[in-house]
């Protein structure tokens, strides 16, 4: 059937509307707590067939959209990510998106096939498309949660970097290449396909800040273009290479997200606004993919069963397993055991056994998709309670920077613009008493939209606007200084030994 002009004005027509429905819907998760997926999976779901008609069950399409999407809020999160944060828990975010996803895998098999009675190739098929976290929930839900940089870190860390190994493993299974590797060829694979990823995501992220550094583009919107495009071009290059891609992008965005660039601020905010658009899109299709009345009770029974033994054995085990590479208190593991987000990547993650045409699969992704929802709706609201009654909440950890960087280029020189956030502890600290490196100084403040030249007694304020121009080799030496003042007020690293 062709597609003409009509159909485009209808397209646009109500494509514009969902998306509008779904921007405001933010609002509304955000104070409740509820991960918004479950918002658009829920408009998908009204769309369809059970509602306004909508036919959508071409699962290549499904799976292609579904990839695209991942990619676009994976790279957002890489590029949003502050590897300061990231850094401290990578060991345990790479242990839990290997030897966690692992665990999870053959513990949920184990309780699929003796409790559920499917096929082992089922039953391994459906603890390896549940088992990774989703980045979209994590990310959501985790910032509207107080909690400190390790934990945040360890569940960034892990729901950008599991993807790799199960999308591996769910197209060997569902391409019946599983039975023919075996076990060990099956595990050497994965780990090739992590390496290489993340080291082709490595090579093109540095690669990619060093080409921006001395591209000296004529407009300031071009900037998040061409970041968003060097995380994509890894993705490209890691599939051309059958390395991992989802790898590849996250790692090529927290290269890119956390290296000198111009206009990171502008960066983040359109990386952050293509990734709301790419999830409310993943979600309404994904609800569109959905046929309600395929759903019986016994799917909504399998559901809560195989989310019983995911939530409250395979998640917990897993975590535990996870630690040793990097012990933790027990209260911590047990918030990292609870906060094993599902979003869209189980539903998207099962397209790939509905494109091959795997025996079962639509009952299965039925399950998955009831689990899902259930879960999402058991764990996302009930994470700030869980972290406060754990005592691993940190209400009053002070907030970093929000700072941005515009090149001058005649002088080798950065213009830094920082905004002064009602949690900083720069509030009430003379300019003078920032004992900022020697060549950088703080040229003017805006306050309540009138500019302010400073001198050494004037005193920041929240809600200021602070400009502050330093020397290109000074900019880390500067903007270390501005963050620890900010997190430590006016006495941070005051003896020489600390700095």
């Amino acid at each position: 059937m062709s597609f003409d002009v009509h159909q485009l004005d209808l397209f646009l027509l109500v494509g514009s509307a969902v998306t509008i429905l779904a921007i405001l819907a933010v609002r509304i998760s955000s104070r409740s707590g509820l991960p918004s997926l479950l918002v658009y999976l829920l408009m998908g779901v009204a769309l369809g067939e059970a509602g306004l008609g909508v036919q959508f069950e071409d699962a290549d399409v499904a799976q292609a959209l579904g990839f695209a999407a991942l990619a676009v809020i994976l790279a957002e999160g890489g590029l949003t990510t502050s590897w300061r944060t990231a850094r401290p828990s990578m060991r345990i975010g790479l242990s839990l998106a290997t030897i966690g996803v692992a665990v999870s895998v053959a513990v949920v098999a184990v309780g699929a096939h003796y409790l559920l009675g499917l096929s082992w190739e089922v039953s391994v098929l459906l603890g390896a498309v549940t088992s990774p976290t989703d980045a979209a929930a994590v990310f959501s839900v985790l910032r509207v949660v107080p909690l400190s940089r390790r934990l945040s870190g360890a569940l960034e860390s892990e729901s950008g970097l599991n993807d790799a190994p199960t999308v591996v493993l769910v197209t060997l299974i569902s391409t019946e290449a599983f039975s023919e590797h075996g076990l060990f060829l099956t595990g050497a694979l994965i780990v090739y396909e992590l390496v290489a990823g993340v080291g082709l995501g490595l090579v093109l992220g540095f690669a990619g800040a060093w080409l921006m550094r001395r591209a000296a583009l004529p407009s300031s919107g071009l900037y998040p273009l061409l970041v968003l495009t060097l995380a994509f071009l890894s993705y490209g290059a890691a599939a051309f290479a059958h390395a991992s891609p989802f790898a590849a992008v996250y790692v090529a965005a927290l290269v890119l997200g956390n290296s000198e660039l111009p206009h990171r601020g502008a960066v983040r905010s359109f990386a952050e606004g293509v990734a709301w658009l790419a999830q409310i899109g993943l979600f309404v299709m994904l609800g569109l993919l959905l046929s309600p009345g395929r759903i019986h009770w016994d799917t909504v029974g399998m559901a809560l069963v195989a989310g019983l033994v995911l939530t409250f054995v395979a998640r917990p085990v897993s975590v535990f397993a996870s630690s040793v590479v990097q012990p933790m208190p027990w209260r911590e593991l047990g918030f990292l055991s609870w906060a094993g987000l599902r979003g869209a990547v189980p539903i998207v993650l099962m397209t790939i056994p509905l494109a091959e045409g795997v025996v079962g699969s639509p009952q299965l992704f039925d399950v998955v998709f009831v689990m899902v929802v259930i879960y999402t709706l058991l764990t996302g609201p009930t994470l700030p309670l869980v972290a406060r009654l754990l005592g691993v909440e940190e209400r009053h950890e002070p907030r970093d920077l929000d700072l941005e960087a515009a090149p001058l280029e005649r002088i080798a020189a950065d213009l830094l613009q920082v905004t002064i956030t009602p949690a900083s502890r720069l509030h009430g600290v003379e300019v003078g008493e920032l004992r900022l490196p020697v060549g950088a100084s703080v040229s003017m403040l805006i306050r309540d939209g009138e500019p302010l030249v400073p001198e050494r007694r004037t005193v920041i304020k929240r809600g200021d606007d602070m400009l502050v121009v330093t020397p290109r080799r000074l900019r880390e030496a500067t903007e270390r200084r501005l963050r620890d003042v900010s997190l430590g007020g006016r006495l941070a690293r005051w003896l020489p030994d600390e700095s």
